[in-house]
């Protein structure tokens, strides 16, 4: 396994992880997580992402009661939850989504009863909030961080003014700003990673947790002839994510993408894995199994992705034709 710092903290995390979205409890029981957890750690993973919405709080439970029957020492692995949806689905009332001060601590000690631990490693705002001034997130998480229930802090799907307003208002205060961000990247989804975050990762830094590196699992090549039963393209409540992602050219281009993996001797979900993670501003790579198998093919990526020079990569940009355009100023 490889580790690479997270952003310009001292943390260090693996360069592919393991996360629960969308699996845990709608896909997979108890007795699969537990031997994806192990597998997953006995490899060499060391962080584990979750967060309150995931299965409505039942992800972050099942998440828990592997810790405890694994009973790892907690200093070997980092662990995370989001907080920005609250858990109750329709049921939620005023208060219990957003970034108020009010749902950031409740939501982190939610989160903190469900998986059973004392702190959580890493806390991210899972969206943006315009409804809460930047002052009271900040100071909110700099807090958590004081009473040790959270050790680092970060965003997902923030855009780079809004991460840059954060950093200002904690070196207006002395307060520790976010140091990683969770965004998609993928071969379809490129503009954040390679064009927007650019200045962010020049200037105050920035750590990325990944997700999403298969794009749903249309980069394994799997949709090419359909949906399978039980993939996550067919699960109810999940048509948004088929309608976005199972477009007929991007078949076509993962169909045309199985070249480039064969002259690899390597599957496409190794390939897409492995570009995702050759890219250094990627602190980690999210991986989300259903399957042992599964689960091993993606770590064949940390051997590929050394492979992939810069005429692979431009064979499969010509393929893919996603690479975002080159800024002109």
């Amino acid at each position: 396994m490889e580790y690479r710092r997270l952003g310009k903290s001292g943390l260090q995390l693996s360069v592919l992880s393991f996360g629960s979205w969308v699996t845990f409890h709608k896909q997979i029981d108890d007795s699969l997580s537990d031997r994806l957890m192990g597998l997953a750690y006995d490899s060499g993973i060391n962080f584990f992402d979750n967060a309150e919405i995931y299965a409505l709080g039942e992800s972050e439970k099942m998440m828990g009661r592997i810790l405890k029957k694994k009973n790892w020492d907690r200093t070997s692995y980092t662990l995370s939850s989001k907080a920005y949806f609250g858990w109750r689905g329709d049921q939620n009332k005023p208060n219990q989504t957003g970034l108020s001060r009010k749902h950031l601590v409740e939501a982190c000690h939610e989160a903190l009863q469900r998986m059973g631990v004392d702190y959580l490693d890493l806390f991210f705002c899972h969206r943006p909030d315009k409804h809460v001034p930047m002052e009271e997130v900040v100071w909110t998480m700099n807090i958590l961080i004081q009473q040790g229930k959270i050790l680092y802090w970060g965003t997902s799907e923030w855009s780079p003014a809004e991460i840059m307003e954060a950093h200002m208002i904690a070196r207006q205060y002395n307060l520790i700003g976010p140091v990683v961000e969770q965004p998609e990247y993928n071969l379809f989804r490129r503009e954040k990673m390679e064009h927007e975050y650019l200045d962010v990762f020049r200037t105050v830094g920035l750590g990325t947790t990944i997700f999403s590196p298969l794009a749903s699992g249309l980069l394994t090549g799997k949709y090419n002839k359909g949906i399978p039963e039980g993939s996550r393209l067919g699960l109810e409540g999940f048509e948004w994510l088929k309608n976005r992602n199972l477009l007929e050219e991007n078949v076509a281009r993962v169909v045309k993408l199985q070249a480039v993996a064969e002259q690899l001797n390597t599957s496409l979900a190794t390939l897409a894995v492995a570009w995702c993670i050759r890219n250094p501003n990627v602190t980690t790579a999210i991986l989300g199994a259903t399957k042992e198998e599964q689960l091993k093919e993606n770590l064949k990526a940390l051997e590929v992705y050394p492979l992939l020079t810069d005429a692979i990569l431009q064979d499969i940009d010509a393929i893919m034709q996603t690479k975002p355009k080159a800024r002109t100023h």
